[in-house]
C-alpha cells in the first residue's frame, strides 16, 4: 500500500517527534516543518498528500501559512492542530482553508483517523459540475469566486464547500447533518453554529440579488432559492 505523505508543520518539538515516531511505522511518510515559513517551504518541494500544522508558531502562524498555500492549491486537504478552541479560532481556521481542526492534547488514534478520513475524500471526490448559476451570480466551486456582473470575489474554502452543497441540492433541502459530517467531522452543538455563521456570510454575498434567498428550514437544513439556480449550460 502506498504511504501518505504527511506535511507536519510544529514548533513544538517533542510533540512533532511523537507524532512522527508514531506514524512513520505505519501507512504515513512524516515530514516535519518547525515553523510556517519552513512549511510553506517543504510543500513546495514535497506537494504532500495532507498538511497538518499547528496554528501558533514563530516566523509565520498556521493560519497565514495555509492562506498562502490555498492561493496555489484549493484541494490540498488542511488538518489544523491547536490548542486555541474558541469559536471564532475554529471559524477563522475554516475560512483560511482548513477542513478540519483537532484541539490539544489529541490521542494519536484521533489523529490518524482524521487524516485518512481527510485524504480518502479528496482521493474518492466523484466529478462533478463546478460552475452554477444564480440570479446575476456565477459561482465556481473550483476557483472558489462569486462573480457578480463579472466582479468576482475570492469566498474562503469554508464558504465555497457550503455554497457548492446548497446548489446541488437545488430542488431540495440541503441537510443540515450531512453536511456537518462531512465538512466538521461531527454534528455538535458547537459545529452547528459555526455552520450558521457561515450560512449568514453566504446570505450577506449573494444580498446584491434579492431574488437569492437561503431559508431555513426548521430542523432538517437549509434550501437555496434561485430563479436560475443550475449549473452552466443545463437547460
Amino acid at each position: 500500500m502506498e504511504k501518505i505523505n504527511v506535511l507536519l508543520v510544529e514548533d513544538e518539538a517533542t510533540l512533532a517527534m511523537i507524532i512522527k515516531d508514531t506514524l512513520d511505522g505505519l501507512e504515513f511518510n512524516i515530514h516535519i516543518a518547525e515553523n510556517g515559513r519552513e512549511g510553506l517551504r517543504l510543500y513546495l518541494k514535497l506537494k504532500p498528500d495532507i498538511i497538518v500544522t499547528d496554528v501558533m508558531m514563530p516566523a509565520l502562524d498556521g493560519f497565514a501559512m495555509v492562506k498562502e498555500i490555498r492561493r496555489a492549491d484549493p484541494n490540498i486537504p488542511v488538518l489544523f492542530l491547536s490548542a486555541r478552541s474558541s469559536a471564532d479560532d475554529v471559524v477563522e481556521g475554516f475560512e483560511l482553508g482548513g477542513n478540519d481542526y483537532l484541539k490539544k492534547p489529541f490521542g494519536m488514534a484521533e489523529l490518524i483517523i482524521r487524516i485518512k478520513a481527510l485524504v480518502h475524500k479528496v482521493n474518492y471526490r466523484k466529478p462533478d459540475v463546478s460552475v452554477f448559476s444564480l440570479g446575476f451570480y456565477t459561482f465556481d466551486s473550483v476557483a472558489q469566486t462569486l462573480a457578480f456582473h463579472g466582479d468576482k470575489e475570492q469566498l474562503s474554502n469554508r464558504e465555497s464547500e457550503v455554497l457548492k452543497r446548497l446548489c446541488e441540492n437545488r430542488d431540495g433541502v440541503m441537510p443540515m447533518k450531512d453536511v456537518l459530517l462531512d465538512l466538521w467531522g461531527d454534528d455538535s452543538f458547537f459545529n452547528t453554529r459555526s455552520l450558521h455563521v457561515f450560512i449568514t456570510k453566504l446570505r450577506n454575498k449573494l444580498s446584491k440579488d434579492p431574488s437569492i434567498r437561503i431559508l431555513n428550514v426548521r430542523g432538517i437544513g437549509y434550501k437555496l432559492i434561485s430563479p436560475t439556480n443550475l449549473p452552466e449550460g443545463e437547460a
